[in-house]
């Protein structure tokens, strides 16, 4: 069997059992190199190497959780959490129509901010440790299915870059026309848009399901020390409001999202970035030493999680590259499609929907399809626009429901704050039921009419 078929499996497997992602992806390692004919010692070899790639990344959402930890002394999330029960607060008392025409726009407008940490503001998912859990107080009096946050703050991190050629966009943009100039089609990355609406157009279809019809009704979660719905909480953020030194707090605070920002921007670097917004609360000396080192080491293990999980990711990548066996995927999935087009466009995205949710980056799927799926594409007569649209949406297949995309994993880490938010179940499962058959159905119909 190919190893990557059979790794790939493993991994869905017993994620679906509740395995630990990390662990999981050791085991899916392990199979793989050794179904594909490596050694144990290659294997391990390979796999520490993978790790090594994607360290930078690690140490980025490590800062990245040790600033928004420290975010939360300024006073904004806090600020937040009251103006906005305030606005909504009211929801909870209307009739049900009312009640699920403010959530479904609050759900909206939750995707709409992380469509901008995209594009306009590329923070990627830095937002959703200083946004999401102290607004789970709110979601958890309205009752409000997280599944469906998830789902909002999924299609935010993935559907944006597809289509928009601005920050994360346009590095993806600019990889896919790279590759495909390199394997002998010339195309700009000005085309992009104009290929990637048809499969864009799924990712919104898919949100409107989630939130609208499969998670509309009520859930009830708990009320914890991270989301407690009392009056006592008002009173605590309307005081601290009043407090001397909190303006000096809020601007602060905002001085440091701008330095971050500013900074990240300038240099490119999420790790620079984190840095600079955690200068600035430094200088600021909102907190004594002592606590300002128990914040920030909180705040970086919470993201830390998600940093180990990508460098696995990326381990898993490795060890199924060295194996050779995701060319040997591609080639005999070639061999069986003949002169059809219609089979070699499913085929394709089948295999960048396995490639994806195997490593969990749909940016480095793009390298690995693009070799063997341009000359097919060509060969068989699929358009320029039709080949883009194959090979974008083949990257971008599987970047939702995947166990180790961030696209995921960041939904996941600001969604269980208070524990009560399952990783596989309430993010993987329903992000890859309203993203990956859309994009699947969507992508087809790009490629036969393009």
């Amino acid at each position: 069997m190919n190893a990557v078929l059979l790794s790939l499996a493993v991994l869905f497997i017993i994620s679906l059992f509740r395995v630990q992602v990390v662990f999981a992806l050791l085991i899916a390692a392990a199979v793989g190199g050794i179904a594909g004919g490596l050694s144990w010692a290659t294997t391990i070899e390979t796999f520490t190497t993978g790790l090594a790639d994607s360290a930078t990344i690690a140490v980025s959402y490590a800062l990245l959780g040790a600033f928004a930890a420290g975010l939360t002394e300024t006073g904004l999330p806090s600020q937040l959490v009251h103006g906005a029960r305030k606005l909504l607060g009211r929801s909870t008392q209307q009739g049900s129509s009312r009640r699920t025409t403010t959530i479904v726009l609050m759900l909206l407008a939750v995707a709409f901010i992380a469509s901008l940490s995209q594009n306009v503001i590329p923070i990627h998912i830095a937002f959703i440790p200083i946004l999401i859990p102290p607004m789970l107080v709110i979601w958890n009096e309205m009752r409000v299915d997280r599944r469906a946050i998830a789902s909002a703050l999924t299609f935010g991190l993935i559907m944006p870059y597809m289509l928009i050629p601005a920050g994360f966009g346009a590095i993806f943009h600019d990889i896919v026309a790279k590759n495909m100039t390199q394997n002998g089609l010339a195309v700009d990355a000005s085309l992009l848009p104009q290929a990637m609406w048809i499969p864009a157009l799924g990712m919104v279809a898919g949100l409107l399901v989630a939130i609208g019809v499969s998670y509309r009704r009520p859930r009830s979660y708990s009320s914890t020390a991270v989301a407690q719905p009392t009056d006592a909480v008002d009173e605590r953020d309307s005081s601290a409001a009043q407090l001397p030194g909190a303006r000096r707090r809020t601007v602060a605070g905002l001085a440091s999202i701008a330095a971050m920002l500013a900074t990240q921007l300038a240099t490119g670097s999420m790790i620079a970035g984190a840095g600079a917004g955690l200068g600035v609360l430094m200088l600021a000396r909102l907190m004594t030493r002592q606590r300002a080192e128990r914040v920030f080491t909180d705040g970086m293990r919470s993201m830390s999680y998600i940093g180990f999980v990508m460098m696995s990711a990326a381990g898993l990548a490795a060890v199924l590259r060295a194996t050779g066996d995701i060319d040997a995927l591609v080639e005999t999935s070639v061999a069986y499609v003949g002169d059809n087009r219609a089979i070699a466009a499913i085929l394709m995205l089948l295999i960048g929907l396995l490639v994806t949710m195997g490593i969990g980056s749909s940016f480095s799927t793009i390298p690995l399809i693009a070799t063997v799926f341009v000359p097919l594409c060509m060969e068989l007569g699929f358009s320029p626009l039709a080949t883009i649209s194959l090979i974008g949406t083949a990257a971008a297949l599987g970047d939702a429901g995947s166990p180790a995309s961030d696209s995921t994993l960041g939904p996941t880490a600001g969604l269980s704050a208070d524990g009560q938010h399952d990783h596989i179940w309430d993010t993987c499962v329903p992000t890859f039921l309203h993203y990956n058959i859309p994009l699947l159905i969507f992508g087809f119909i790009a490629a036969m009419v393009l």
